[in-house]
């Protein structure tokens, strides 16, 4: 049987462990019992004293009994706290599948307030069992990567506008660091290819965060965020007929040592610490602009660094 975590720090006494400690009590009492028998075989103790000597050996004998009966019992105990945290973990295991299939299916209904009832369900789970968080955060990542017309004007496009734009905020609201009980550690977000509207990134603290290949719609805000290991925005082809679109995208004190190469932008202004990536231009007619960037291993006291700046 499988036990719980941690229950190796406790692990249960083996009957081949609990038969040498036994033989090792025998052989104790044996050994005392020898040594007083010497003891009275030599001198010429009083009557009393032999009684004396006679009554120890005994309680040697009854002593070594009873401790190796302790660790039966002990052993006996400490087997069903281990059966009971056994099935407790597991209880609580296949909660967790039943509520997280529960919240997929949501996710992948046809109806808006479903799919909605989906992400913040997720959510719950995800706040309520940290150590399933990666999991649960790969589906809302998934939902988002799914095609998306962001140009639709119909009455089903602008629901599924809201439910993305929901997705995102849960993503970025356990992702800021200010609120311990409700940051989210050690994620990972795989958006790459995603279709990303109104995206506000802002002081949010990710480990690891692709956005490779991305198209931001609208306002695009990273100020303030920071990429312990690694911010990935390249675009699918490395640059070359990319489609991750950075206009409008504002990357002003996100920490790092980066690199960011875009063709038809410049940082619109450097000041102490950091630098701004600001450039609006209209949503394009044609094909997206070819551009790229990326953000790994930063350094949290260096500010990012363009290929075009002077330093």
């Amino acid at each position: 049987m499988t036990r719980a975590k941690g229950s190796d720090e406790h692990a249960v006494l083996s009957t081949r462990v609990i038969v040498w400690r036994a033989v090792g009590l025998l052989v104790l009492a044996a050994g005392s019992i020898t040594a007083l028998w010497l003891a009275l075989s030599a001198g010429r103790a009083e009557p009393s004293v032999r009684l004396d000597i006679i009554r120890t050996a005994l309680t040697i004998v009854v002593g070594g009994g009873g401790a190796a009966g302790l660790l039966l019992t002990a052993r006996r105990q400490r087997t069903t706290e281990l059966d009971l945290a056994q099935k407790d973990h597991d209880s609580t295991e296949a909660r967790v599948t039943e509520l997280y299939g529960k919240a997929a299916e949501q996710l992948g209904n046809d109806k808006a307030p479903v799919r909605l009832a989906g992400i913040f369900a997720l959510e719950r789970l995800a706040q309520t069992y940290p150590q399933h968080r990666r999991t649960i955060v790969d589906p809302l990542c998934a939902y988002l990567r799914m095609p998306f017309d962001p140009h639709g004007t119909g009455a089903e496009s602008r629901q599924e506008q809201q439910v993305r734009e929901s997705a995102q905020q849960v993503l970025t609201t356990h992702l800021r660091a200010e609120d311990a009980d409700s940051f989210w550690a050690d994620v990972r977000l795989n958006l790459t290819g995603a279709t990303l509207t109104t995206f506000t990134f802002i002081r949010c603290c990710a480990r690891f965060a692709t956005f490779s290949g991305a198209v931001f719609v609208g306002p695009a805000v990273f100020r303030g965020s920071s990429f312990d290991v690694q911010g990935d925005f390249r675009g699918p082809h490395d640059g070359i007929d990319a489609r991750s679109r950075l206009g409008r995208t504002d990357f002003g004190g996100v920490h790092g040592d980066a690199d960011h190469i875009a063709r038809r932008h410049r940082p619109a202004r450097r000041d102490a610490g950091a630098s701004s990536l600001a450039a609006e231009h209209p949503e394009p007619s044609g094909h997206p602009h070819p551009e790229r960037g990326t953000l790994r291993r930063p350094a949290q006291s260096e500010p990012l660094r363009f290929p075009w700046s002077s330093d």
